[in-house]
């Protein structure tokens, strides 16, 4: 294979319902970076039915290009014709890399893609880099970081020889690039060619499950329990401290794990990837697999009965002691003073 003939830096646009979702734009800000220190354009890909409207909100925010791939087959997602679409338009523009959400769509796709294309996929990323690498002779090299062995150490991954050379991304662990409504790019439409004959599932209805609660990922607060909450009542504790903020409750895996809080009030390294502004880290000892989720955080404040805990490391503020104590008072401060 002459890498030398693939160009570009694809990103899988995931749409549900019409709606880009948010994972796109931040991968489309990484994008942007990495097409920049290439020397490369940016292009987004798009799948749907009528979603065409939508490639102007790409544009600004990072895409150069959007291709348009608009069917009746695509409209929902369903794994056979997306993939057909996507291995089409791949094989024929041959991208240098594309990037997908860590959603369950881009979990499900991806895989397919790289089987077909006979290339590779690193999963889960958390840093996304191009460097000039002395063995290359100084040719650009593509490095994608993610966790290894339960989060205790991060691999660097390359792919020297095949491409694409793609990867996913969980939500939240890029930056989205402010939107630039004046951005100019080119919106190419793309007709696939479906093989019907391989469409083995079809999708007779569809349930929604309730959240409770907004996306923590999307909150500017977040009051987050670990092991020293110990319980349901313990997290109504947090939840009087989080409304008095304006913001949202989260757990760390081992409340999740203990049937007290839901996986979407997960943050960690197997639950959501979040930024807040604000962070209260309550009764959370700090394992590397939370931290990874949350350190990012623009204001990080931990209280904890134990002085040597690891979340102080990255804390902003930290406060030593029970949490069963200080969160009732700290609430009722805030009550007076906001």
């Amino acid at each position: 294979m002459d890498t030398k003939d693939y160009k570009n830096v694809f990103v899988f646009a995931e749409q549900r319902e019409g709606a880009v979702q948010s994972v796109a734009f931040e991968l489309l800000g990484k994008a942007r970076d990495l097409a920049d220190t290439l020397g490369e354009k940016v292009v987004a890909v798009l799948l749907g039915h009528g979603v065409k409207a939508q490639a102007q909100a790409l544009i600004a925010s990072g895409a150069d290009e959007v291709i348009v791939a608009d069917a009746p087959e695509l409209k929902d997602y369903l794994t056979e014709p997306y993939s057909q679409a996507l291995y089409q338009i791949i094989a024929q523009y041959k991208p240098n890399i594309v990037l997908y959400g860590a959603t369950t769509i881009g979990r499900d796709l991806a895989p397919r893609l790289a089987a077909r294309l006979r290339t590779g996929l690193t999963a889960d990323c958390t840093r996304l880099e191009v460097v000039a690498d002395e063995k290359s002779k100084g040719e650009p090299q593509f490095r994608m970081t993610r966790p290894a062995f339960g989060g205790n150490l991060m691999a660097t991954i390359i792919c020297p020889d095949n491409r694409p050379q793609m990867s996913t991304v969980r939500p939240g662990v890029m930056r989205k690039r402010p939107a630039d409504a004046g951005r100019k790019g080119v919106v190419t439409a793309f007709s696939p060619v479906f093989d019907a004959n391989r469409f083995k599932v079809r999708l007779v209805e569809t349930l929604r499950k309730e959240k409770s609660g907004s996306d923590i990922s999307e909150a500017k607060v977040l009051v987050s329990g670990g092991r020293g909450v110990h319980d349901k009542e313990g997290f109504q504790t947090l939840r009087r401290l989080a409304d008095v903020l304006g913001g949202e409750v989260a757990s760390s895996r081992a409340m999740v794990d203990a049937g007290v809080m839901p996986h979407e009030r997960q943050v960690g390294q197997t639950g959501k990837t979040v930024r807040p502004a604000l962070y209260v880290a309550c009764g959370i000892s700090g394992a590397i697999q939370h931290l990874a989720g949350m350190e990012e955080s623009g204001f990080i404040i931990a209280i904890n009965k134990d002085k040597f805990a690891p979340i102080f490391s990255v804390a902003d503020l930290g406060i030593v002691g029970d949490v069963h104590q200080i969160v009732p008072l700290l609430t009722e401060r805030l009550k007076k003073e906001i």
